[in-house]
């Protein structure tokens, strides 16, 4: 596994993880970091996905404002200082970025295809990509925050009114007991979605959490992220 310096349109850098697969497939996928940047975590979704052929890139979307490699533990200094930085994470900034990891990857052999995965902020990041740039496939794992103003990431106007501009598939996996998105968001979300006619999934987890993905977190579902598993990489293939 190795990184990657991505020139961005606004003349910064993005860092990236990549993981090669030993067998790739013509998709190429993209991971969206959750709240704390690109954990030890993260390289192993990506890691998992290069192990069953995709090559995956992972992008540092905090590098504006954070030193490079920089990510943060699951704790409450780690979450103020995620938020500190996801709050000067722009719309403009996190699509610039998902571009030019699409160039990254288009440039790469045999890439045709283009995939993205994104967890809760990379979740809602995922999305607002999927709305706007021409992505085959998309899994937003619990990405909070698309019907509200609350982040810059959706800002001016709510991330979910973008919904007519998906131009792929798209995979909404969310537990029932998210404190972040409740039963009223989740269905605000379905309701966007259908009126938009875009091909799409919605799944939610009865008692299960917000970040259930995680292992060693109160909210892990080995349940919930199984069923995730297999539906992200049925997506990915299909």
């Amino acid at each position: 596994m190795t990184t990657a310096a991505i020139p961005a349109s606004d003349g910064t850098v993005l860092p990236a993880y990549v993981a090669e697969s030993a067998t790739p497939s013509a998709t190429g996928v993209i991971v969206a970091h959750e709240l704390f940047g690109v954990t030890p975590g993260i390289h192993g979704v990506a890691d998992d996905l290069a192990e069953v052929g995709y090559l995956t890139v992972a992008p540092e979307f905090y590098h504006r404002s954070a030193a490079p490699g920089r990510w943060l533990p699951n704790d409450d200094a780690g979450r103020t200082e995620g938020f500190g930085y996801l709050h000067q994470l722009r719309r403009e900034h996190a699509i610039n970025d998902t571009a030019a990891a699409i160039a990254w990857l288009r440039s790469q052999p045999g890439i045709e295809r283009i995939a993205m995965v994104g967890f809760s902020a990379g979740g809602h990041l995922a999305f607002l990509a999927a709305c706007s740039l021409e992505i085959d496939r998309t899994a937003v794992l619990y990405g909070g925050w698309l019907p509200v103003t609350d982040i810059p990431l959706s800002q001016p106007t709510p991330t979910l009114d973008l919904a007519g501009g998906i131009s792929g598939r798209l995979l909404y996996l969310v537990g029932e007991d998210d404190f972040l998105i409740t039963a009223e968001q989740r269905q605000q979300i379905a309701d966007a979605l259908r009126a938009a006619g875009r091909d799409h999934e919605l799944v939610s987890y009865p008692g299960v959490g917000h970040a259930f993905w995680w292992p060693g977190t109160p909210e892990y579902s080995q349940k919930a992220r199984d069923d995730a598993w297999s539906r992200i990489l049925a997506l990915l293939a299909s």
